[in-house]
């Protein structure tokens, strides 16, 4: 088969790789139907993330068919057409126990593309797939389903839930690419006063204006003032950072107000400042994390219910063999306005472009 090979920073090549085979009772083998690209794909290529190792099959995201299952597999059988979450979990140490996937201490956490072969591939092992695959309703199209393995539940665990939104809270959204995109539109689910989206390319805020933003502001450097003079004076309660840069995680802790939540979900490459100096008297919550994936299930069912707008992020659609081209154009987001990027499925040509509306 053929997988898309990162060969060190920089360096990547779609070429022939071994097929999968299973390696623990517990695995699956699927037939990879639709994959993304992500933003952390991105990092490693840069070498953000020493870890993955030269010859690791990209990819953690994808939509496909079981072929085959281990022995001790009960949840699925070959057939069934299945999302591939981007976290797999054992679900007997302490951190599953705890719906933690992210942290499984029983070689779980983030494998594909990480530690293991990935999704970007013709076909992708997945470990632990009881509790790493989910089955899909012909409700939900694969190439919507694919946008629940990692964004949408990252944005909403890691930004909306460990940020706390709630009702009348002013929501500040540093970085509208499609995390930040996603945690707008989750954020909306718990009626905010206001969401802000902050981000430097203007295709990318009025993207967010039309899935829900209510203020938007394509100049960071006066985004801090911005705020304040929406709230007068006090700042937002909950900021989402959605880059991953130092200069935008120290633009959050200058919007945040006293008492209020700073919820980090970019992949951090480089060291940053945290200015205790300034934020020691204010009583900020900040936190960070890994997806844990334990929402998924929830929003699969808003998804098949039209309740998430999954398919207004897809920008741009190729055949997965062009997987090369694909990277090339989300990493050039700003000359392209790529947002999310869906390689494979039924109906793509080899570049399309949809408006988010």
């Amino acid at each position: 088969m053929k997988g898309f090979v990162f060969h060190g920073p920089g360096q990547a090549s779609w070429q022939d790789v071994p097929d999968p085979d299973l390696k623990e009772p517990t695995d699956a083998i699927v037939k990879v139907g639709v994959v993304t690209v992500c933003g952390t794909d991105l990092h490693i290529l840069k070498g953000d993330v020493p870890e993955v190792r030269p010859g690791t099959v990209l990819g953690h995201e994808a939509v496909g068919e079981v072929v085959e299952t281990g022995s001790d597999v009960r949840g699925v059988r070959p057939g069934d057409r299945v999302l591939v979450s981007c976290i797999t979990s054992c679900g007997r140490c302490r951190f599953c126990r705890e719906g933690r996937y992210g942290l499984c201490a029983g070689g779980g956490g983030w494998n594909l593309g990480h530690r293991c072969d990935g999704t970007q591939a013709e076909y992708v092992r997945v470990p632990f797939a009881d509790l790493s695959l989910h089955p899909l309703s012909s409700t939900v199209r694969s190439e919507d389903a694919v946008l629940l393995a990692d964004i949408f539940p990252t944005a909403y665990e890691v930004g909306v839930l460990n940020g706390r939104v709630r009702p009348g809270d002013t929501v500040a959204v540093v970085g509208a690419g499609p995390i930040g995109l996603a945690a707008v539109a989750t954020a909306g689910l718990f009626s905010p006063e206001r969401i802000i989206a902050v981000d430097p390319a203007p295709a990318r805020v009025e993207a967010a204006r039309k899935l829900g933003a209510d203020a938007v502001c394509d100049a960071p450097e006066v985004s801090a003032q911005l705020v304040a003079d929406l709230t007068g004076g006090l700042g937002a309660d909950v900021v989402i950072e959605a880059v991953g840069r130092p200069d935008s995680f120290e633009l959050c802790t200058r919007m945040i107000r006293p008492g209020g939540r700073l919820a980090n979900i970019g992949v951090h490459g480089r060291p940053v400042m945290l200015h205790l100096e300034d934020l020691w008297a204010k009583d900020v919550t900040i936190t960070t994390g890994l997806v844990d994936t334990f929402s998924t299930p929830t929003l699969l069912r808003m998804a098949a219910a039209g309740r998430l707008p999954t398919g207004q992020l897809v920008t741009h659609t190729f055949p997965l063999t062009a997987v090369q081209e694909a990277y090339d154009v989300f990493s050039q987001a700003a000359e392209t306005g790529a947002l999310k990027i869906v390689l494979g499925g039924e109906h793509h040509t080899d570049v399309t472009t949809v408006p988010v509306a």
